[in-house]
């Protein structure tokens, strides 16, 4: 008898996070459900485990803090042995709403769109600090769980790696031609390169030449740290064959993240995720996913939807 699956969630606490602990227990899948905040995550396992779902557990994870990762991987070591599914889901947003009201009223995020930048001051603001903790999280501390829980999905004989990204992070948004195709060129690109490119995106962004180096204008360091998230996916998937690693937009989903804007439910939202989570064995890797359906990394056309 095939031993059971286990998955690890980050951000499981909340929003898509928690439909996605809540399918993917649904599914006969032992479920980590983890959060940053300790109390939050217990109530939310709890409430899972109350409605029937007695194989989800929580432990506590904070992906900004490498102690707490490490205690983490020991802690699926301990009592797994391995893991068979990460899903990468918690994230910054790396902005301020000013006026949640009119920014609610003028559509959501579909506004924050280039052409749009000189209409947003008012509305939205996007300080230098927020910009760059939201690239520290959403990329290099993704990056750094992802990285300590290798040994334990290699010993899984069907892992996973959902990484959780955005239609922002379509490289459509970059305005830097060269720049755009170095991003898609993935059979040359490297970690460090992705690196390099970061560091020379926070140096525009402080120096205010985001427009004069052909950045994203609107929610400038969310689109690059999930175009960034995307290209590592595919660069994870080419370096380790025996796990199949991908990356999946949820859709534009009501949640607390979207200021309760958007199209679709936290339900219909995880259902990406989780498909993700559970495909086949001959499934594809270094793949994007908008909701269920494979997508481009460039779109040739505003991909907003």
């Amino acid at each position: 008898m095939e031993d059971k699956r286990c998955a690890l969630v980050t951000g499981g606490n909340r929003g898509i996070g928690v439909k996605i602990c809540r399918q993917l227990a649904s599914n006969g899948v032992d479920v980590i459900l983890t959060s940053r905040n300790e109390s939050r995550g217990v109530e939310a396992t709890e409430k899972l485990n109350i409605s029937g779902l007695r194989n989800v557990i929580f432990h506590q994870l904070d992906i900004n803090d490498p102690s707490s990762i490490a205690l983490s991987v020991k802690f699926v070591e301990t009592r797994f042995g391995k893991l068979d599914i990460l899903i990468n889901n918690a994230g910054e947003l790396g902005v301020i709403f000013i006026d949640d009201k009119e920014f609610k009223a003028r559509g959501g995020f579909v506004q924050l769109v280039d052409e749009n930048a000189h209409l947003l001051t008012n509305i939205v603001k996007e300080p230098y600090q927020l910009g760059e903790k939201c690239l520290k999280t959403n990329y290099y501390a993704t990056k750094t769980v992802t990285e300590s829980f290798i040994p334990l999905l290699q010993l899984s004989k069907s892992a996973r790696i959902v990484n959780v990204t955005s239609v922002f992070g379509d490289l459509y948004w970059f305005h830097n031609e060269k720049l755009k195709q170095e991003l898609h060129d993935i059979d040359n690109l490297t970690e460090g390169r992705i690196d390099e490119i970061i560091q020379m995106f926070l140096m525009d962004f402080k120096a205010a030449n985001l427009q004069k180096n052909g950045w994203p204008l609107t929610t400038s360091a969310y689109k690059v740290s999930k175009a960034m998230l995307n290209a590592y996916t595919r660069l994870m998937a080419r370096k380790y064959e025996n796990i199949m690693v991908n990356c999946v937009h949820p859709g534009y989903v009501i949640t607390e993240m979207t200021s309760q804007t958007g199209f679709i439910t936290e339900e219909e939202g995880a259902k990406g995720p989780v498909m993700a989570a559970l495909l086949p064995d001959n499934g594809p890797s270094g793949a994007y996913f908008d909701r269920t359906q494979m997508a481009p990394f460039l779109s040739t056309d505003a991909p907003f939807k």
